[in-house]
């Protein structure tokens, strides 16, 4: 619900039954939908307070897209004022074609977060630099920072023709907590039609036909289940309806799955 206040983005993940929320500070590319918060008199102060009155913790701060003009110094005072209302991670995107660039800025990014006791975690998406589990977890490599991890989307993960066997080659503890939505099996043909997906046509966990339940049976146990699924079917609904319906949709998908058998991997199955 990046179009919705984040207040109101508060009061829905309470009406939906969740945790926790993610909220939008910083637009990923010029255009993007963004309330802006940080330039409001006075909004971070009434977040702080909603957050407090109706419980909700804030999982974290989005979406800064490492481009080939990011202003890394200049994104300081978002991740700040996500640390101050209680943020644990801060989502990223690479997005720039030059590998070396985007490693320093990313590196300067875990800079700044590591002493706000944030993590920078880095999703790959299939239309941008970054593009697959593989090229995601190299880049991590070579950042070479502790308070780097990755973060897998579901759409994003089966798009990029990744498999959840893929995952026991990688340390669990990089992933800190997964992006989940459903999906159509069949790919949409073209990048455009990826990006439209991705946007405003994801399904809900449980309606669609991804194998969402072997990938959260490859990863970790305990690691917070983040919904991200913008669909049409829901907007221009109260934000509270809509987070009544996925709140719903996203237990009945797990109880559900749970039923079919444990939904995390053995301890022995990870690598040491």
């Amino acid at each position: 619900m990046i179009d919705v206040h984040p207040l109101a983005l508060i009061e829905a993940a309470a009406e939906g039954g969740f945790t926790h929320c993610g909220i939008r500070l910083v637009a990923p590319r010029p255009g993007d939908p963004l309330v802006d918060v940080l330039s409001e008199p006075g909004a971070m102060a009434a977040i702080g307070r909603k957050l407090a009155d109706t419980g909700i913790g804030l999982l974290d701060i989005e979406a800064i897209w490492l481009g080939e003009a990011t202003d890394v110094p200049a994104l300081r005072p978002a991740l700040e004022a996500g640390a101050r209302l209680g943020a644990g991670h801060v989502l990223v995107v690479g997005n720039d074609p030059d590998e070396a660039r985007l490693v320093d800025n990313f590196q300067a990014l875990c800079e700044i977060g590591a002493p706000l006791g944030l993590r920078i975690m880095l999703e790959f998406i299939t239309y941008c630099s970054v593009n697959s589990l593989q090229a995601a977890a190299s880049c991590i490599r070579d950042v070479d920072r502790p308070n780097a991890g990755l973060l897998i989307d579901t759409l994003q993960f089966f798009r990029s023709g990744a498999v959840p066997a893929d995952l026991a080659s990688h340390d669990p503890s990089l992933f800190s907590y997964i992006q989940l939505c459903d999906g159509r099996r069949q790919a949409p043909a073209s990048l455009e039609e990826r990006r439209d997906e991705a946007r405003r046509n994801r399904l809900l966990p449980g309606q669609g036909e991804l194998p969402v339940r072997d990938l959260l049976r490859a990863l970790p146990s305990g690691i917070p289940l983040s919904l991200e699924a913008p669909t049409l079917a829901l907007r221009g609904l109260d934000p509270r309806i809509q987070g009544r319906i996925a709140g719903d949709a996203l237990r009945s998908f797990l109880s559900e799955a749970q039923r079919a058998g444990p939904l995390s991997r053995p301890d022995e199955s990870r690598p040491s």
